[in-house]
């Protein structure tokens, strides 16, 4: 048998085909089929991982991220963000007032009121118009973190509930004393000292030396920019525009 005849008959045994092995014509035909179908199932294999390949970047594209990182675009964190944020706000209202329809700044002050502001720092916080005004004129300082912080003393201090008030007490100190918070109040190292003991076992008297302090530093240093303040000093020009029509 002829050279080339044998080691055509050993390629076809290596593919798996089997009987009279095809000569001349015949065997360039099989040849042809047999490269055109690998080129065919090399083709299709290369299509087929496309389409998986799509499927995939659609999915990553599509999916919803629960992890912590930042570049997620899906909203689960942000609505998470969100509702934490909307609690805090409503547990700092319930405890201040701030952001009631009756609260201090919805006050109409009278012309009486007005004149009894610049007689002394506690006529102006003994009246709601009056705190709401100085509490304006705060914000313009950026100080407003005093009178809210005030505030929340005052109304600390009419819980009666245990329970209620180490919860009231955590939230007043997260928000005013801890010096992570950006609405921390300015407080010498003694107070301080006194908070942290007392936080141990919370009371509704915890924050009187703090209250004292704030309440001192408002006296001394803000109050007397308020009565020189275009706030009010617009207040009394109102004042006498009305006391002709009167």
């Amino acid at each position: 048998m002829p050279t080339d005849v044998i080691k055509a008959k050993n390629y076809l045994l290596s593919l798996g085909i089997h009987g009279e092995i095809p000569m001349g014509t015949e065997w360039m035909e099989m040849r042809k089929r047999q490269m055109s179908g690998q080129q065919e199932s090399v083709a299709g294999g290369t299509a087929a991982s496309q389409p998986g390949q799509a499927g995939q970047a659609q999915r990553a594209s599509n999916a919803c991220c629960f992890c912590w990182c930042c570049c997620c675009s899906c909203s689960c964190l942000t609505g998470r963000n969100e509702d934490s944020e909307e609690r805090n706000r409503r547990t700092l209202c319930e405890v201040t007032g701030e952001g009631t329809t009756d609260g201090d700044e919805s006050l109409k002050p009278t012309a009486e009121d007005i004149c009894m502001w610049g007689q002394s720092f506690d006529k102006l916080m003994r009246c709601p118009a009056g705190r709401g005004a100085f509490r304006q004129f705060l914000r313009t300082e950026f100080s407003e973190e005093n009178m809210l912080f005030w505030l929340a003393c005052e109304e600390f201090h009419k819980e009666t509930n245990k329970g209620a008030i180490e919860e009231k007490a955590r939230l007043i100190y997260e928000d005013y004393i801890s010096i992570l918070s950006p609405k921390e109040v300015s407080l010498d190292s003694r107070v301080r000292d006194v908070i942290n003991r007392n936080m141990l076992e919370p009371t509704s008297h915890t924050f009187d030396d703090a209250q004292l302090q704030i309440y001192t530093l408002m006296q001394r240093d803000s109050y007397p920019r308020f009565m020189n303040s275009p706030v009010y000093k617009n207040l009394l020009k109102s004042i006498s525009e009305q006391s002709p029509e009167s």
